[in-house]
């Protein structure tokens, strides 16, 4: 099957759009954007891996699905576009990267300045229906993102990986610790954040780690 991705990523995971089971996930997104509304626009399901390609990856925050209500979506994880009100988690994400590196918090909600950096933002699940949280988890989503992610940790080192929360710490569980900065937390949700996400200097240990290996540090 041929799938619109950046090339780099592209070759990587040619393998698993040739497998039924991405073949099936296919078929089934298809059908669901063509009867109903789904984020993000079809145009934009492979952005975190257009923007950022395998070879500029320096971090990965891994999300759960894509936001579910009109105009936040965009193929980023915890990411909003342009004007967009800022979901919770963004809210707690932009409080804590300003309370570690002491600097303003940003003015807009779209994170492709970070993308374009090297961070992937990856959500475990690429589409969603509109107003139904999770509704395309369990479809086929979950087993490509894994091998996407596996991919990197087989082929580079020296990655921050950010696990925020049970689910993504669950998904990268299996990622060398040896080779890679891997940062744990509770996740950003207003329902867990006070519990440790504030305050885990998680953005200033990945810049102390990047220079530390001849990487530039994220303007984050």
């Amino acid at each position: 099957m041929k799938v619109r991705i950046d090339e780099s990523w592209r070759i990587r995971l040619q393998s698993e759009f040739d497998k039924p089971y991405f073949e099936h996930l296919a078929e089934y997104v298809r059908e669901e954007y063509a009867k109903g509304t789904v984020y993000p626009p079809a145009k934009l399901i492979f952005n975190a891996f257009d923007i950022c390609p395998f070879d500029k990856v320096k971090v990965v925050i891994i999300g759960q699905d894509p936001y579910h209500e009109p105009g936040q979506a965009h193929g980023l994880c915890f990411s909003v576009n342009p004007g967009v009100p800022f979901p919770p988690s963004l809210k707690n994400i932009f409080k804590e990267i300003s309370n570690d590196l002491s600097i303003p918090e940003p003015v807009d909600g779209n994170l492709e300045r970070l993308a374009s950096q090297g961070v992937l933002l990856l959500n475990a699940t690429l589409t969603v229906r509109a107003h139904q949280a999770g509704s395309h988890q369990g479809k086929g989503w979950e087993e490509f993102t894994d091998k996407a992610i596996h991919a990197l940790a087989q082929e580079r080192e020296h990655i921050v990986y950010m696990l925020w929360g049970a689910y993504a710490q669950r998904k990268g569980e299996f990622i060398d610790r040896n080779r890679n900065l891997v940062l744990t937390s509770p996740h950003p949700s207003p329902l867990s954040a006070h519990r440790g996400f504030f305050g885990n200097k998680h953005f200033s240990r990945a810049n102390e780690y990047l220079i530390q290996h001849g990487e530039e540090p994220i303007k984050w």
